[in-house]
């Protein structure tokens, strides 16, 4: 058995069974080096010609990932990953063949995700975060390859591709949650939250209690970490635990030495600090994953850093923020597609075929579901459901909910029903008053200032009209069956 069979001990998988063959961030990457999927870029700045590289490779399928090293101004060895969530190196991440497209990738890690219950994460004494602690004057995370990504950001972006650990002061519960994190200087950095996140709210039962936040930033994992991090789960559930759950072996946790708090052994780089009570300063702005520049947050909280842990050579995780699509899009259609069915079928919706939240929409704004009509106003309420689950309920924009014939994950497929089969009249509803965020580029600034951060949705119901969908005409095209068959045959032609 070699090094990292033993350290990884999941068994050889199916095209149902998750088989991850990776152990921690430098072993992926070895894997998709191998591989040729890898470029590795030197001497760049981070004014600049990152943020120039990201829009030049990561807005199409096929691009490989990229490796700044020795970027200018910063800590020789410090390393920046970005695109690592394309081709297949998606199925590399969430440990399937590579031979499965995006909606069997989906169905696979949706069959994987609904079997496993979450296996506590395991204290250890050391691990490889613990090669370098800074703390004092030491402290430095202006060194770090963190970018400028956009032209008009307010500042460099740490955190991108991370995740923030906080713990429920109440209960104890340990989160983590995806959000922005902003160098202020070489000690200070800036962390926003939008409003009704779990993060979000430990923060504000901490600051209504007048005592500080401790919070552990994880800069730099291994995607399958950053992207089980940033997947809704049940409040009260850790996604340390669930992490842990998708491996099927206890995740082996240090713990902080100012907070308290527990962070995985094999991360690259964590930033470890408190926000304290009074302390805001202005934050942004950054273009955010709606592909527009979000404005500037006037007074947010900032951290003040107590340690800074990482790796010898450490890599930073970067998932960059562009217009749509894009690597930070990819992941989370894979994941909140298979969310998003299973939260309608658990509201008792039956027969809901596949489910898609569309890249081009950030996973959020754009979402196409498939049903087997079984009944009146089936339609209507897995597009009602669909809108208003947990899953779907953020940010959200569109829901089309389209015949089982239609491939949900082709654009193409679905507005192509939507043109034929909806009639704007009689099957496009509304739902008003839902919940949004400042960084919704619809929102008008009052609003924005004010506090009201509400949307609405529009249900596009695009099937057949139940009552007649029998005498609907024909489509002149091969069944899902055929259409298969064709292109094992003949796909090869496209070459």
């Amino acid at each position: 058995m070699s090094a990292l069979e033993k350290k990884n001990p999941a068994k050889k998988g199916t095209n149902t069974r998750c088989s991850l063959e990776y152990f921690d961030l430098r072993d992926w990457l070895s894997i998709v080096e191998n591989s040729g999927d890898l470029r590795i870029v030197k001497g760049a700045n981070w004014k600049t010609d990152i943020g120039q590289v990201v829009e030049v490779m990561c807005h199409d399928e096929g691009t490989p990932s990229v490796i700044f090293d020795d970027v200018e101004g910063c800590f020789e060895g410090f390393r920046l990953l970005v695109n690592w969530f394309t081709g297949t190196r998606k199925n590399l991440t969430l440990g399937f063949p590579d031979h499965l497209n995006k909606l069997e990738l989906s169905q696979a890690y949706n069959q994987h995700t609904r079997t496993i219950e979450p296996i506590p994460h395991r204290i250890v004494d050391s691990g490889p975060i613990l090669e370098n602690v800074l703390e004092e004057e030491a402290i430095d995370v202006t060194k770090f390859p963190a970018p400028i990504w956009n032209p008009d950001d307010g500042g460099r972006y740490i955190g991108t591709g991370c995740y923030n650990i906080t713990q429920d002061p109440d209960t104890g519960w340990i989160n983590c949650g995806t959000y922005r994190v902003m160098i202020h200087d070489s000690k200070r950095v800036g962390l926003y939250i939008s409003p009704g996140k779990h993060g979000r709210i430990h923060r504000d039962k901490y600051l209504a209690k007048g005592k500080s936040m401790p919070v552990c930033i994880v800069v730099g994992s291994d995607p399958l970490s950053f992207l089980t991090s940033s997947t809704e789960v049940p409040e009260g559930t850790s996604e340390l635990d669930m992490m842990g759950a998708y491996r099927g072996k206890a995740i082996e946790c240090v713990i902080g030495k100012h907070t308290g708090l527990p962070f995985p052994a094999s991360s690259e780089v964590v930033i470890e600090g408190f926000i304290h009570p009074g302390n805001t300063k202005r934050e942004g702005p950054f273009g955010e994953w709606l592909g527009y520049q979000g404005a500037a947050m006037p007074s947010e909280p900032w951290v003040d850093i107590s340690a800074v842990y990482h790796r010898d050579n450490p890599i930073i995780l970067g998932a960059a923020h562009i217009r749509m699509p894009y690597e930070y899009a990819r992941y989370r259609a894979i994941s909140r597609s298979a969310v998003l069915k299973e939260n309608i079928a658990k509201a008792g919706v039956p027969d809901v075929t596949e489910v898609w939240a569309h890249e081009v929409g950030g996973s959020r704004l754009f979402l196409a579901v498939a049903i087997n009509q079984r009944y009146p106003g089936h339609s209507t309420q897995a597009g009602q459901i669909a809108a208003t689950c947990h899953a779907g309920a953020y940010l959200g924009r569109l829901v089309v909910v389209v015949d089982e014939d239609v491939d949900v994950s082709n654009l193409e497929e679905v507005i192509w029903a939507v043109c034929t089969r909806c009639d704007p009249a009689t099957n496009i509803d509304v739902i008003k008053n839902m919940w949004s965020s400042a960084l919704d580029p619809i929102i008008s600034p009052d609003d924005r200032a004010s506090g009201k951060l509400y949307n609405s949705r529009a249900v596009i119901d695009a099937c057949r009209p139940f009552h007649w969908k029998k005498d609907f005409q024909k489509v002149n095209a091969l069944g899902s069956k055929a259409r298969k068959e064709a292109w094992s045959r003949w796909g090869h032609l496209r070459d």
